[in-house]
């Protein structure tokens, strides 16, 4: 997997190119615009703000869903044109508490069912 921080935006297209099964992106790239870019060459991981993960279980519910409804809708069960949202705890200066974690975990199961049931 590639990891696309802000930096690297400009080469998306280049990078869903070059083999890989999974682009990760940083919370700063629009997830929706990537999609059109990478197009159904990659799977797209990643747009949430790891500081999400320090915030209620609502606030992590609430931003998980924004994220995968940024993508788009779903448009098969391949891997490649899905979404995840994730973040990594190294990209924040402290570790998350796991029930935050796990917040996160049963918010992105639940609404991709739910995108996924309506698509």
């Amino acid at each position: 997997m590639h990891r696309l921080h802000q930096g690297g935006r400009p080469w998306l297209d280049e990078i869903a190119s070059v083999g890989a099964d999974v682009v990760g992106l940083d919370w700063t790239v629009n997830l929706g615009r990537a999609r059109q870019i990478a197009g159904d060459r990659v799977a797209l991981q990643g747009n949430l703000d790891p500081n999400v993960l320090f915030a209620p279980d609502e606030v992590v519910a609430r931003e998980a869903q924004a994220v995968l409804d940024s993508f788009g809708r779903p448009r098969g069960a391949t891997v490649a044109g899905t979404a995840t949202s994730s973040t990594s705890a190294t990209a924040s200066a402290s570790t998350p508490p796991p029930e935050r974690v796990a917040a996160l975990v049963h918010a992105v199961h639940s609404h991709s069912r739910r995108l996924r049931t309506a698509a």
